[in-house]
């Protein structure tokens, strides 16, 4: 009795062999090396943007501090026109030791007494502007400042109510300013300004 050939390949190896690892594919982590330095870059970018404009900000207001407190303003000269903005300011005088100002039914009180600095305001821009008293500051020698009293202004000027006045160009205005300050004591400069933003001309009162 023959035996018949087998026609199958006889087996080799570990038939209970596990396969070969399947290769581990690089490009997601490329993708991602790239997204994460894109975003670092643009975060970068906004902190370097961002503390620049915030300088900006910072510079400017403290400008904007610096020209309110009069640290900025040119040099002006009693009795002489000096410009600032718009406006060309002269200053032609000043009185102090009033006690009160105005009349039987506006009378204002002083709570030291009052120095009045006579001015008078040009406007010689294109447009028209509003001349606003409030930004018109008083300093005595040791360089303490002095607010306008608006109470008072309005009872001196009482026939000349200029001080929130609009001016249009080549028009001028005349008045006086009115600061309330300790008995005894004189102002030495007066900065007029077109407004609280510009830097203001300084005037020696004496």
């Amino acid at each position: 009795m023959s035996h018949q050939q087998s026609s199958y390949p006889p087996a080799t190896g570990d038939p209970y062999s596990a396969p070969p690892p399947p290769k581990k594919k690089r490009w997601p982590w490329i993708v991602a090396g790239v997204v994460v330095v894109g975003i670092l870059g643009c975060v970068g970018l906004f902190t370097l943007v961002l503390g620049g404009t915030a300088k900006v900000v910072s510079d400017a207001a403290t400008e904007m501090d610096d020209n309110n407190k009069g640290k900025n303003a040119a040099a002006g000269e009693l009795g002489k026109p000096a410009k600032d903005g718009k406006f060309e300011f002269t200053v032609t005088g000043m009185k102090c030791g009033a006690k009160k100002v105005g009349g039987q039914f506006n009378e204002v009180r002083a709570q030291g007494e009052f120095c009045q600095v006579s001015v008078t305001v040009k406007n010689v821009g294109t447009s028209a502007e509003i001349f606003d008293s409030n930004s018109q500051k008083a300093y005595d020698e040791a360089g303490t400042e002095y607010s306008v009293d608006s109470a008072a202004e309005l009872a001196v000027n009482d026939d000349n109510q200029t001080w929130l006045e609009n001016i249009n160009p080549g028009n001028k205005i005349k008045g006086v300013l009115v600061f309330d300050v300790p008995a005894g004591t004189k102002p030495a400069t007066i900065v007029v300004h077109e407004s609280m933003f510009t830097a203001g001309v300084r005037v020696p009162l004496a």
